[in-house]
Order: structure tokens, then C-alpha cells, then sequence
């Protein structure tokens, strides 16, 4: 009873976290270039991969070594991570262009696009950038042959999901009306829709 009472006094302080911090502030990008906004996309991303999908599976790798948990490996799996993260990160890459040529703006909470972005990825799925960084966070584990990352990757999904996606798409109503809501409901968030 003790642990499922800090457990939901965690999931609250959360709740209450994510809804206070500015995600999104409305502060569309400014008549910069199409280069300025794809070179602090493309930093953004360099940042957030060395950090989210290096430093942190890394120290969970050291973490489990330390308790003794021996890593999976096998050669087909090695070269299925490989694959499937070079694919994912092609689709991440994708997506931070096209929100830095057709937006107007980068990914960035302060820095976001001016324009509704419905082509190239988003075309298919609302936030092609969060699945393919969760798609990349899979490979991840599969090639360092660790339990844990698993676990790690489920969170930042399910974090994403629960806190910062409402406020993204309550920000993106907002400011882009009907064409936001009909995007919305025309393109699903986790999933691609046919082609």
C-alpha cells in the first residue's frame, strides 16, 4: 500500500509538471531561412539522439552489467537493429526537414512552425518524429542486447502519450482552428495510415 501511494504521488506531481511547462509556447519561428531552421533542427536532433538514444542506454547497459545481468546477443538481431535504426533515423531525419522547409520552424518548444505541417511524413502519421525516436530506442536495445532499455523506451512513449502530446495538440488546435481538427481526424497519431 506504501509503494502504490508513492507511485500515484509520482504520477500526480508529474501530471501536474507537464501541464505547467511550455511545450509549446505560440512563438512561431522568426523570418529566418529555411537553412536557420534546419540547422537548429538538425542540432536539436544531434542533441537529443546522443542524449536519449546514447548516454541514457548506455548507462542502463553499465547498470545492468553491474548487477550481474548478462546481455542477449545474437548476430541476426545485430544486423535487424542496424537496419531498422538506420530506417527509423532516415524517418526522423525526414520529418525534422520537412517541419524546417514546409513549417517554417523547427521541432523545438520556443521555436515551433509557423505553418501547419501536413506533408512528407505527416502526411501518414501526426508525430512521425516521436515514433520513429521510439522506433530508434527499440533498435537501440535490440543491438546492446539489453533488458532494461526496453522498459526505458515504453516510459518515454507512454510519457509523451499521457503529458506532452495533449498539450502539443491542445497548442496546435489553437493556433491552426479547423485545419488542425481535420487533420486530426483525418491522420492517425501512432500508426500510418494507408498509403
Amino acid at each position: 500500500m506504501k509503494c502504490q501511494a508513492k507511485l500515484g504521488y509520482i504520477v500526480r506531481s508529474m501530471r501536474s509538471l507537464f501541464s505547467k511547462l511550455p511545450f509549446r509556447i505560440s512563438r512561431a519561428t522568426s523570418d529566418r531561412s529555411w537553412p536557420w531552421n534546419l540547422a537548429k533542427t538538425l542540432t536539436q536532433t544531434a542533441v537529443f539522439w546522443g542524449v536519449f538514444l546514447y548516454l541514457v542506454p548506455v548507462t542502463i547497459l553499465d547498470f545492468e552489467s553491474r548487477i550481474g545481468l548478462v546481455r542477449y546477443d545474437h548476430p541476426v538481431l545485430d544486423v535487424f537493429a542496424v537496419v531498422g535504426f538506420v530506417i527509423a533515423s532516415l524517418g526522423g531525419l525526414s520529418s525534422g526537414v520537412t517541419m524546417a522547409i514546409a513549417g517554417r520552424g523547427t521541432p523545438l518548444p520556443v521555436d515551433t512552425a509557423s505553418r501547419l505541417v501536413v506533408v512528407g511524413p505527416y502526411r501518414y502519421i501526426r508525430n512521425p518524429m516521436a515514433f520513429f525516436g521510439l522506433a530508434q530506442g527499440f533498435f537501440v536495445g535490440l543491438y546492446l542486447g539489453s533488458y532494461f532499455v526496453f522498459p526505458y523506451v515504453f516510459l518515454g512513449g507512454w510519457i509523451w502519450n499521457r503529458y506532452v502530446r495533449p498539450i502539443e495538440e491542445a497548442e496546435l488546435a489553437a493556433r491552426f482552428g479547423v485545419a488542425y481538427e481535420t487533420y486530426r481526424n483525418r491522420v492517425p497519431c501512432w500508426w500510418f495510415r494507408k498509403f
